[in-house]
């Protein structure tokens, strides 16, 4: 090599100028094409070449690992008040087929308030319940819990108050422990219990005005002797409804200590209060996320839907959107008429709102592959021949030539 180097120092412009001549007129100058795929090397060069734009060879690059399934931000578990019996068990499927196939993860179901036993979970409505809830792990059952027996029979508030005194001196604690003892035998120890829904109104029993300190500690008592027994894992829900309404709600909240999910049952009304109104209005739907974020509980709407401003789609998106944003635990709407989407008829442009939110899987969607990337890569470059020397004779010859030349070390020795 060192030779080599040395006489192409004595001649670099003959070899230069007339490389192109001897390799016609000398057999053995050897040529190698450095571009492509040795096309050049047994293909004569046209006399008359056209040139071609020169498109680069593309790989495709892909990720060095595999893209992992991202999931979404958990959405809240949802199902909606069917009908208190098996029928609300049975229409559930359906409502799902509605849904394009979205999974209910929540059954809701109220015990009936006419008389103890009913109370104490007697009614064979609850095996087929607790059967629903079994049937998989991620499914919950909320089941709303009178704290008097004649609930709904419009008792004065001098009865009341008789009545929520007699709880709190623990007169009625054996119904709800008989009650915590059938849903631990039947399976569904983790239900949530919606005690005494809607205390801050007029409509029940159980209701608080009449003695706030009264119902509070009464409901510390319930709460008590359910958790005294052996296997329970109730979670209890405390769910005014939406509003100041005859008390205000925060006059009947008993304590943290008994109190796991600070719910709130909300329907579209009065009449004309706009969603904006709903959320801003004292003890609205603002007041009860921050109250619930300062307690450090989660919060759920055990009911909610429609009602005096009839089939009203805007308040259905923006309710809808509330969900999105605060992420209850759960929420059920009230499905029959004049609340429900499904059921009720009345609704179809609000129902159409519903279902374009909640249909199709709830569970996490992967992320789809990136595009692949393009990447411009240069052609495969031949190795030199053996005793070849490469000669850089400019871009404008090498394309004419198709590729690069070299000249072969002992060239000169085929002259001389």
């Amino acid at each position: 090599m060192a030779a080599q180097r040395r006489r192409r120092g004595r001649w670099p412009l003959y070899v230069a100028a007339g490389f192109l001549a001897l390799a016609a007129l000398v057999p053995g100058l050897g040529h190698a094409v450095y571009a492509g795929a040795q096309k050049a090397a047994h293909t004569p060069v046209p006399a008359v070449p056209v040139p071609t734009a020169a498109v680069p060879a593309t790989t495709v690059v892909r990720p060095a690992l595999p893209v992992p399934a991202l999931p979404l931000a958990p959405q809240p578990a949802f199902g909606a008040y069917l009908h208190y019996d098996s029928l609300g068990v049975a229409r559930m499927a359906g409502l799902s087929r509605w849904l394009n196939g979205a999974q209910l993860r929540v059954g809701h179901t109220y015990l009936p308030g006419d008389l103890w036993s009913n109370i104490e979970g007697e009614p064979r409505f609850l095996d087929v319940w607790a059967a629903w809830r079994r049937e998989r792990d991620d499914r919950m059952l909320v089941l709303n819990v009178p704290m008097m027996e004649r609930n709904e029979e419009g008792l004065s508030d001098d009865e009341v108050r008789a009545l929520l005194r007699r709880g709190a001196a623990g007169e009625f604690d054996g119904h709800y422990r008989r009650l915590a003892e059938r849903l631990v035998a039947l399976g569904v120890p983790d239900t949530v219990l919606v005690l005494g829904w809607e205390m801050n109104g007029t409509t029940y029993t159980h209701r608080c005005g009449p003695d706030p300190e009264a119902w509070k500690a009464y409901w510390n008592r319930i709460v008590t002797a359910m958790r005294s027994v052996t296997g329970q894992q109730f979670r209890f829900d405390f769910a005014p409804s939406r509003g100041r309404d005859a008390i205000p709600w925060t006059e009947c909240y008993p304590g943290d200590a008994t109190v796991d999910i600070i719910g709130m049952d909300s329907y579209d009304q009065p009449q004309g209060l706009s969603f904006e109104g709903q959320v801003t209005e004292p003890y609205g739907l603002q007041d009860h996320v921050d109250f619930a974020k300062e307690h450090g509980k989660p919060i759920s709407y055990p009911e909610w839907g429609l009602f005096r401003n009839g089939d009203n789609a805007e308040y259905m998106r923006r309710m809808l959107a509330w969900i999105d944003e605060h992420k209850p635990l759960y929420h059920t709407i009230t499905d029959y008429c004049p609340h429900g989407v499904w059921q009720c008829r009345r609704n179809p442009q609000a129902a159409e709102v519903y279902r374009s939110v909640l249909s199709g899987p709830t569970g996490p969607l992967p992320l789809p592959l990136p595009t692949p990337v393009l990447t411009p890569q240069p052609a495969p470059v031949s190795p030199p021949p053996p005793n070849c020397s490469p000669l850089d004779l400019g871009d404008w010859v090498e394309y004419w030539l198709g590729g690069r030349v070299c000249i072969r070390s002992d060239w000169w020795s085929r002259i001389w």
